[in-house]
This record gives C-alpha cells, sequence and structure tokens, in this order.
C-alpha cells in the first residue's frame, strides 16, 4: 500500500495554497475582531447606564467601569415616583396604551390603503399614490400648528385620541409604501383564484393577502412601537396633565436644568423602559429580517 507520505510525494500541495489559506484565516481572525471592537463601543454606555443605576449617585460619574463600587437598590425606590402621586407604573401603562392603539392601527390602515394602491384600479390612483409618497419629505415641523389648532377645537388635549386616532387613518406614508412593495411581490394569480371561486376584494384580502403579508406586518408593528413609545414631541405637545404622562415625559421629569438632576433614578427608570422595546423585538425579529429583506428585493 501507498503510504501518506509517499502520495504526498507524488502529488505535491501547490507553493501558494498555504499562503492563501493563512491569508484567509488572518483575513477572517480580523473580521471577527472587528465586529467585536464595535459591539463592545456600542454595548458600553448600555452596560455603563445599567451598573450606574445600581450605584449611589456620588458615586455615578466617579466610577467609568462596568461595575459598582457600592451595590443599592434606592434608585429603583426613588425613581419609582417621579412625583408623589404618580408611580411609574402609570406612566408605563399610559405609553403601554398608545403604542398598543398605534400598532393596532397602523398595521390595519396601512395594510388596507397598501392593498388598494396595490391591486384596486380606481381613477388617480397613480397620482394619489404619487402625492402619498411626496408626503414623505413633509416636515414633520410644518404640520405642528395646524394639527393642534385641530384636536385643540376637537378637545382631544391630556388624552389619547392626539397620538392614536390619526394611526388608524393610514398617516405613515413609509409604511405604506412597504406594504405596497410586498402585496406586489404576491403572485396575482391567488387573487385571480379567488375571485374565479366568488371571492371579493374584501375576502381576498383577508384570506390571501394578509396572512401572506405578515413578515411586511411584523415590521410595520415593531418599528410603529419603537417610535411611539420613543415618542418625545407628541406628548409634549397633546399632554399637559402628569398622570397622561408617557416614558419619554416621565423620564424628562428627573432632569433639571435649574437645579440638580436625580441621575441615579433617571438610569434606574431608563433601564426600565428598553425592557418593552426588547420583549417586542426579539420575539420577531426574524419576521423584521424576512420582512426588510423581501421587500427591497421586491
Amino acid at each position: 500500500m501507498i503510504g501518506h507520505d509517499e502520495i504526498s510525494g507524488v502529488f505535491p500541495r501547490p507553493r501558494g495554497q498555504t499562503g492563501v489559506g493563512t491569508r484567509r484565516i488572518l483575513s477572517s481572525a480580523f473580521r471577527h475582531l472587528l465586529l467585536i471592537a464595535l459591539l463592545v463601543v456600542m454595548l458600553y454606555p448600555l452596560i455603563w447606564m445599567l451598573s450606574a443605576s445600581f450605584e449611589p449617585p456620588t458615586q455615578i460619574f466617579i466610577n467609568p467601569g462596568l461595575l459598582p463600587m457600592s451595590w443599592t437598590l434606592a434608585n429603583y425606590q426613588k425613581g419609582w415616583y417621579p412625583l408623589q402621586d404618580l408611580p411609574f407604573s402609570r406612566i408605563f401603562a399610559n405609553s403601554l396604551i398608545i403604542a398598543g392603539l398605534a400598532v393596532i392601527g397602523n398595521v390595519a390602515s396601512c395594510t388596507m390603503a397598501a392593498y388598494a394602491f396595490a391591486r384596486l384600479q380606481f381613477r388617480f390612483r397613480g397620482i394619489l399614490f404619487a402625492i402619498m409618497l411626496g408626503t414623505i419629505m413633509l416636515p414633520y415641523q410644518v404640520l405642528i400648528i395646524p394639527q393642534y389648532i385641530l384636536y385643540l377645537n376637537f378637545q382631544w388635549l391630556n388624552t389619547y385620541f392626539p397620538l392614536t386616532v390619526p394611526r388608524f387613518l393610514a398617516v405613515d406614508s413609509f409604511f405604506i409604501f412597504l406594504m405596497v412593495q410586498f402585496i406586489r411581490g404576491i403572485p396575482r394569480e391567488l387573487d385571480e383564484a379567488a375571485i374565479m371561486d366568488g371571492c371579493g376584494h374584501r375576502q381576498v384580502f383577508l384570506q390571501i393577502i394578509a396572512p401572506l403579508a405578515v413578515p411586511a406586518m411584523a415590521t410595520t408593528a415593531v418599528f410603529t412601537f419603537i417610535n411611539s413609545w420613543n415618542d418625545f414631541l407628541g406628548p409634549l405637545l397633546y399632554l399637559t396633565k402628569p398622570s397622561m404622562y408617557t416614558v419619554s415625559l416621565g423620564l424628562n421629569l428627573f432632569i433639571d436644568s435649574s437645579e440638580t438632576s436625580q441621575w441615579g433614578p433617571l438610569f434606574a427608570m431608563s433601564i426600565l423602559t428598553l425592557v418593552p422595546i426588547l420583549l417586542i423585538f426579539l420575539p420577531f425579529q426574524e419576521l423584521l429580517t424576512e420582512g426588510i429583506a423581501t421587500t427591497g428585493i421586491k
């Protein structure tokens, strides 16, 4: 039998193969180290804020490390009541109600509007779609005064209506465009087969388009929740009663320009406000990635 050494002698390894393999290993190691370094840079502020939430206020800015010099839960206890009669649970409830209604309204209205633009034939469809896309470039600051006057006449101030009702009217052009692109990628043969079986547009939308558009709907839901949860300007304009405050306004209660800001309770409550976003993002990350990827391809 021919040994391994004899085979190696008969079929010698190409001279450049070892060098190419080494370069590939070094290149892969460099990319991984670069990604790890970027990950550390991005996560350091979050980890430091988590550590600072367990430190006494006098030590927060003295210790730049990721482990507290001394542990305390006083920041969470004090931060849970930013005002004497206002627990942070009430603030959380306000944000959850507003964000939940915004998600329901945005997903339902934007999906129906996108189905109309992608599948139905009606007069001025192209012009209306172009106008809808043009509103994406319209700055939000231009609409502040007219919307405020409108909601003031409706007596909607200090209610959930200004932050939720518009979501049921398909006002987010970006998500309509995203859904249109996704629905256009669904074969029309499915619609035609359903219509031949006697289905109307409502049945086609509910039984065919909506189930197939779940990735795009999940993308809309996740981004809508994050945008509504983090919104500061809207609640600042329309909510003046502390009992109606959202998390963005609640965190602002710890900051005082004339006196010493309460950094410990601020960091503690900031950590808690990140939990709902993680609970929404992590379970739907696969659908979110699929929705963005397939929409971009189509």
